[in-house]
């Protein structure tokens, strides 16, 4: 069972700042494709970006150039640095992961699907 712990969501302003962090204590990045995933209010929940063992991202055509998605494996820790919030940023951003073979994601928007473990959640709130 692998354990995904979110924090670093807050409140900002519209071109604003936040990174996010999702550590998973006593697990290997080596088999999952990894991401962040977010749901507004009213709306279905949808991918925001991905990474693989491999390092390979794939972004919401909505936050490329905005959002970076990263790892560090030593601490096992995912990160999503977003940049120039935009309210429409506003949601309940997830960590998520699920086993690919050699921990390759597929790519956006069906990684969605091979998620198979969730985080509870961090809020952004962005502000105009």
């Amino acid at each position: 069972q692998v354990q995904l712990v979110e924090s670093g969501g807050g409140s900002v302003q519209a071109g604003g700042s936040l990174r996010l962090s999702c550590a998973a204590p006593g697990y290997t990045y080596s088999s999952y494709c990894m991401g962040w995933f977010r749901q507004a209010p009213g709306k279905e929940r949808e991918g925001v970006a991905t990474i693989g063992s491999d390092s390979s991202t794939s972004y919401a055509d909505s936050v490329k150039g905005r959002f970076t998605i990263s790892k560090d494996n030593a601490k096992v820790t995912l990160y999503l640095q977003m940049n120039s919030l935009k309210p429409e940023d506003t949601a309940m951003y997830y960590c998520a992961a699920g086993y690919r073979p050699y921990g390759r994601c597929r790519g956006l928007p069906g990684d969605y699907r091979d998620m198979t473990y969730w985080g509870k959640g961090t809020l952004v709130t962005i502000s105009s």
